[in-house]
């Protein structure tokens, strides 16, 4: 009866569109009031989900990446990836990949990735005669590679999400990130090509030269330094992953103030406000997906979904496409946080016991939540490229489906060939 006041009043909640963080906090005290139990459980969870050391590197990572956002990193980026591929034919959608994927590195957020990428490349391909569609879906999938990079909170946040399930380190998930987000980059980047050539976009250009890389790389290479720095600190034992969040702030005030002397004043607060925001956002999803999380455990959804697969296959490949699925639907009514908070203590138990690892687990996920927020109804990351681009959603999707088939591919590979996540953690141990 519980169990199912929980999941009722949740899925009710979600339909008459009340905020995910509000419909988990009813739908939590809705199952207080079923069970008979003391309100100070729900209030005891939340306190207690949020009091974690670890937790300090959210808010440090979301201000290093406001603060790259607003210090003018995005047009340096802009000018490497069009010396590198913009003579090709399609250039400037292969410019745009290579962009967001670098600069996505530094942010770790694929909705700032689309808003600073986006404003810079949508209007320059609009206006070198691409359409709106296409300039649309090759910046929004490409700055999804942003939820695998190491500077990306979600990492964390999914490190925290598999506390008391099994032990997952967050430097063996960002290097179980790095191959994978190479991989959807080149997947992008083919999408870019092919659709670019179906369509007979010009080239721009010959190739500028070497030097000319050079100096657009040497122009790049302070805000890109950032990701090289936090993976060598923690590696060489220097600082931990918490740490290495305040290491990355340090460094992008470094180079926004004192190198590129681009971050003003006024776009500083900007940056500040809008971290404070997030991280409250985060904190409070966190929190609330703590008391929620406790009610799946006592109630053993985790095991009951397993058993419910089970009925329908016990082959490994259908189970994961199985996890694959109800992840990417999911994935399309939840941010990537709430999703990756509610379902990781659901389906990583069920995940490993037919064998994927937890860091394998844990990349399939983010993919997965990161392609949710390029689908509707919450697609946040279509729907600011869309406003960028001033094309329709609905123009968007019609066009959609060689990037979707990248992403695809990109998952499939990285679900069913576990070197791609495990190689690299591998190397390191």
């Amino acid at each position: 009866m519980e169990l199912t006041v929980l999941a009722v009043s949740f899925a009710v909640l979600l339909l008459l569109g009340v905020p995910v963080a509000f419909a988990i906090g009813l739908s939590s005290v809705a199952t207080i009031l079923a069970a008979g139990l003391p309100m100070a459980v729900v209030f005891q969870k939340m306190v207690g989900g949020m009091q974690v050391f670890s937790f300090l590197a959210i808010p440090f990572f979301v201000f290093a990446g406001e603060l790259m956002l607003y210090g003018g990193i995005a047009e340096r980026i802009v000018k490497l990836a069009n010396s590198l591929v913009g003579h090709v034919r399609g250039g400037l959608g292969m410019s745009n990949v290579l962009g967001c994927t670098l600069f996505g590195g530094i942010v770790g957020s694929p909705v700032a990735d689309v808003s600073a990428m986006g404003s810079v490349m949508i209007p320059l391909m609009k206006k070198e005669g691409y359409d709106a569609d296409y300039a649309v879906n090759v910046t929004t999938h490409a700055s999804l590679v942003g939820a695998l990079m190491p500077t990306s909170h979600n990492l964390i946040l999914f490190t925290l999400a598999t506390s008391g399930l099994a032990s997952v380190s967050a430097l063996g998930l960002i290097l179980a990130g790095i191959v994978p987000a190479l991989l959807l980059t080149l997947c992008n980047l083919l999408a870019a090509w092919w659709v670019a050539r179906r369509r007979g976009y010009p080239t721009h250009g010959a190739f500028p030269g070497w030097r000319a890389v050079a100096v657009a790389f040497a122009a790049a290479v302070p805000g890109l330094l950032v990701v090289l720095i936090i993976l060598v600190g923690i590696l060489s034992g220097a600082f931990t992953a918490t740490e290495s969040a305040s290491i990355a702030v340090g460094w992008a005030l470094l180079i926004t103030v004192l190198v590129y002397r681009s971050l003003s004043w006024t776009n500083f607060l900007k940056a500040c406000a809008k971290a404070c925001k997030t991280t409250g956002v985060v904190l409070l999803l966190i929190g609330i997906s703590a008391a929620f999380g406790y009610f799946l455990a006592l109630y053993e959804v985790p095991q009951r979904t397993g058993e419910l697969m089970k009925s329908v296959s016990d082959t490994p490949w259908v189970i994961f496409l199985m996890i694959n699925v109800l992840l990417f639907v999911l994935g399309t009514f939840l941010d990537m946080a709430p999703t990756i908070l509610i379902c990781t203590p659901i389906f990583m138990p069920i995940a490993m016991q037919f064998g994927m690892d937890p860091l394998q687990f844990g990349v399939v996920m983010l993919i997965n939540c990161a392609l949710g927020l390029n689908t509707p109804p919450v697609g946040t990351v279509q729907f600011v490229g869309c406003a960028i681009g001033g094309v329709s959603v609905g123009q968007v999707m019609r066009t959609i489906w060689p990037f979707y088939g990248a992403l695809g591919a990109c998952l499939v590979l990285v679900t069913y060939v576990p070197a791609f996540s495990l190689w690299l953690p591998g190397v390191f141990k």
